[in-house]
């Protein structure tokens, strides 16, 4: 037997269906700055938010701030439990005789976990990480081998990593926008070891170094992450700074002295903070409106965002926002609490359209046959509600 389901008990064709929150005020220009550095990119830590981006996919040379794929590898380690800041590893030669920044290991010491992460990160130190590279994986070019693969999981998509240092070498490259990336996972995926960042100095053998990141010594929220300088790549920065419990993270690259790049970096995200901000549209598990049903025990279903809806915007776009809810309607039942049936919109003069998925913030069970073909002739009847 064969059932067919007669045309008036089919659901109606699908229709657009929004409900528009608010919808004000004149057009607003589209935010604007310029920088002198070669590479730069700044994000919005909760939204992912791009403000502002510079030859951000363009490969070049990270230098030290690739140390923080280092340390997000030793923090992945003491997260899965196969590390522990007070394991040891012992100072091979190699480690002891790299050239650069240093910790001034001496060969044959064995150095605690939590003394070479300082190392690494406080110090820049080359020596520290050689030490963890060889500890981990057997060799610096084994360690490298990881990083990349670790790399792509995280989302890294252009970064190729030869060695745990970021000292030059063909090949070794990242983008802006993936050093972002990364310093945004380093934050989410390891918090409780990110306080190591915005330690302003260290001592180690008896010699104590400063965090050459300049921003820590501001007086403008700044609690990270890593400096770096080459020949090549001149000199860098990957920052975070977090105000009024907001966070923005920077990166810029090529510029010409440690001045400029304190001075750079700093009016970046002081640009950033001015012109945008954070705006909440819902709570987690708040009902942002309701969505018609098809053919369900219930005649709506409530639309909720699963996390807190929150969206980056420019300030003088505020008043122009327009934020929609937008579905195909009426949704047929059955539907279960969870499921995806709609997205939220939010649009602004010279902005892209920001999407945000909404869900169904309870159960509709489908009516019966008898219930079903009640609803289908008052919709024939009638028109829909």
């Amino acid at each position: 037997m064969v059932a067919i389901t007669p045309s008036f008990l089919r659901r109606p064709l699908a229709a657009v269906i929004t409900a528009t929150l608010l919808v004000v005020g004149s057009a607003a220009h589209a935010v604007e700055v310029e920088t002198a550095a070669r590479e730069a990119i700044l994000v919005d830590f909760a939204t992912g938010k791009v403000l502002f981006e510079k030859n951000a996919d363009e490969l070049m040379p990270p230098s030290s701030m690739s140390k923080l794929m280092t340390s997000y590898m030793v923090f992945d380690h003491i997260k899965d439990g196969s590390l522990s800041l007070e394991d040891t590893f012992p100072v091979s030669e190699r480690a002891w005789r790299k050239q650069g920044s240093k910790m001034f290991v001496h060969v044959g010491d064995q150095v605690s976990v939590e003394d070479l992460l300082r190392g690494v990160i406080v110090q820049s130190g080359n020596d520290a990480c050689i030490v963890l590279a060889e500890g981990l994986a057997g060799s610096e070019e084994a360690f490298a081998e990881r990083m990349n693969r670790r790399a792509r999981e995280i989302g890294l998509t252009s970064s190729t990593f030869r060695n745990a240092t970021g000292w030059p070498d063909e090949g070794h490259l990242m983008t802006a926008r993936d050093l972002a990336t990364l310093a945004r996972r380093l934050i989410m995926d390891h918090p409780e070891y990110y306080h190591l960042y915005s330690e302003r100095n260290f001592t180690y053998a008896g010699i104590t170094q400063g965090n050459r990141n300049p921003l820590l010594y501001r007086n403008m929220g700044a609690d990270g992450l890593k400096t770096g300088h080459t020949e090549a790549a001149g000199y860098g920065l990957t920052a975070s700074v977090q105000r009024d419990g907001r966070r923005l993270i920077l990166v810029v690259n090529g510029l010409k002295s440690m001045q400029q790049r304190a001075d750079e970096s700093a009016r970046l995200l002081e640009w950033g903070f001015r012109e945008f901000d954070n705006y909440t549209l819902a709570e987690a598990g708040e009902a942002f409106t309701e969505a018609e049903v098809w053919l369900g025990q219930k005649a709506t279903v409530p639309l909720i965002a699963a996390d807190k809806a929150v969206v980056t915007l420019p300030r003088r776009a505020r008043e122009n926002m327009e934020v929609k809810a937008v579905y195909e309607g009426p949704v047929a039942a059955p539907i279960r609490k969870g499921d995806q049936i709609a997205k939220l919109v939010v649009s602004v003069p010279d902005q892209a359209p920001i999407e945000l998925p909404l869900y169904a913030g309870a159960d509709v069970e489908r009516l019966g046959f008898v219930g079903r073909i009640g609803a289908a002739l008052q919709h024939v009847v009638f028109g829909p509600n």
